[in-house]
């Protein structure tokens, strides 16, 4: 069993220590101050060990290295408030579904996060969001189905008509610490240029250095699937009918698949590939 943290990290633990802020990197502070919180919050049991933040840390840079090349200038952020005004704001994003809606289902400190990416006009090129769901009593497939995947009191605020239906089998299994990424987008000038995987790769860094998730997970659509994005994405597994939503107030019909990757599975794709760019650097 590999080390862990696990207390919260007293005076002589700096996370900015492990996440070293490079030029033009200020948003790697800010994963940092997440992952603290995390801790703060009694999440440190999801500390992964120091030598794992350390391959986190240059895994994270090398994919915001990718986007720079690209023009894009990377920022996380957990305030889900400001995640919001800005997804409302970018003209050409549908809207954010309720599940990453502080108005819907509050998203507490350490319990997600979400990136920007920023093309040379400083204009939004980029989203995505992920949030943790504790599962520990649960599993994801009932999650969806009770709607609390996406409402945090829906008895309160579902439309009657409000359903969802899980008959992916594999989503039976997912309990524990389920991290869920969505909201992506790309602005069309940006699509056909592989963001969706440095996209992916990030969320997929800062979601086992923040919680050591047992799953990670998305659900889209089967035109993801068609066209070969979920593939750039690194997910191992799919699974058709993850999803079969109707949200009436919120205007959404959905028929999505369930993508995942295990927690063994994030953390060997985390390790193992920053391990081999550093021998291809060699």
């Amino acid at each position: 069993m590999r080390d862990r943290i696990s207390s919260p990290p007293g005076e002589d633990f700096i996370p900015e220590q492990i996440f070293p802020t490079a030029v033009g990197s200020v948003w790697i502070r800010n994963i940092a101050v997440a992952i603290g919180a995390c801790a703060s919050s009694g999440e440190s049991a999801a500390m992964t060990s120091v030598v794992d933040l350390l391959h986190v840390s240059r895994f994270i840079q090398g994919y915001e290295a990718a986007a720079a090349q690209k023009g894009i200038r990377l920022t996380l952020g957990t305030d889900f408030h400001e995640y919001v005004s800005i997804t409302r704001a970018t003209a050409t994003k549908g809207p954010t579904y309720p599940n990453f809606r502080p108005d819907r289902s509050p998203i507490g400190s350490g319990e997600g996060f979400w990136m920007v990416g920023m093309d040379r006009s400083n204009n939004v090129a980029v989203l995505q969001a992920v949030r943790l769901y504790d599962l520990s009593r649960s599993n994801f497939a009932e999650h969806l189905e009770s709607l609390k995947a996406f409402y945090a009191d829906p008895a309160r605020h579902a439309h009657p008509e409000d359903a969802c239906t899980c008959r992916a089998p594999s989503a039976k299994k997912m309990s524990g610490k389920v991290a869920y990424h969505g909201d992506g987008w790309v602005r069309r000038d940006f699509r056909g240029a592989g963001m969706p995987g440095i996209m992916a790769g990030i969320a997929f860094g800062v979601s086992f250095a923040m919680w050591g998730p047992d799953f990670v997970c998305g659900l889209v659509a089967q035109w993801l699937i068609d066209k070969g994005v979920v593939s750039q994405y690194g997910y191992a597994h799919h699974e058709r009918a993850g999803s079969v939503l109707r949200l009436v107030e919120e205007d959404i019909v959905d028929d999505d698949w369930l993508i995942w990757l295990t927690g063994e599975e994030l953390r060997s794709r985390v390790v193992r590939q920053e391990e081999a760019g550093l021998m291809l650097a060699s």
